[in-house]
């Protein structure tokens, strides 16, 4: 039977000195780049309710005024998706219904990939 010595296990340790310091210089880039990863996919799954929001509200003014025709319909749609931080895309009238899409450019470096898109349609169809 081997009898372990204050020497001994003090060589047993010595090979694993150091060790946490190119862990640590490794895993936090790697957390650093998944967290960007994700901040970046929250950022851009936000935009896209803000851009579906802002087509339904937008439709539901553009149905409010579809009576009156295209034209004033789809100026109060734009009216109402620069108001909720969009823009009017298209926006057209099948009947008494509005049926509209609008863009929202993402946050920061998010808005080179290009603008979140919206539809919506409201209306009596």
């Amino acid at each position: 039977m081997a009898v372990l010595t204050s020497g001994s296990r003090r060589r047993g340790w010595r090979g694993d000195r150091g060790f946490v310091t190119p862990f640590a210089a490794g895993l936090i880039p790697l957390l650093l780049l998944t967290g960007g990863f994700v901040a970046a996919a929250t950022a851009v799954a936000a935009t896209r309710h803000a851009a579906e929001a802002a087509a339904d509200v937008a439709a539901l003014a553009a149905a409010r005024h579809a009576l009156e025709g295209e034209r004033p319909a789809c100026d109060a749609a734009e009216h109402v998706a620069v108001e909720n931080g969009a823009r009017l895309v298209s926006c057209r009238l099948e009947g008494l219904e509005a049926v509209l899409t609008v863009a929202v450019s993402p946050p920061g470096r998010l808005a080179s990939l290009g603008d979140v898109h919206g539809e919506a349609r409201a209306g009596r169809g």
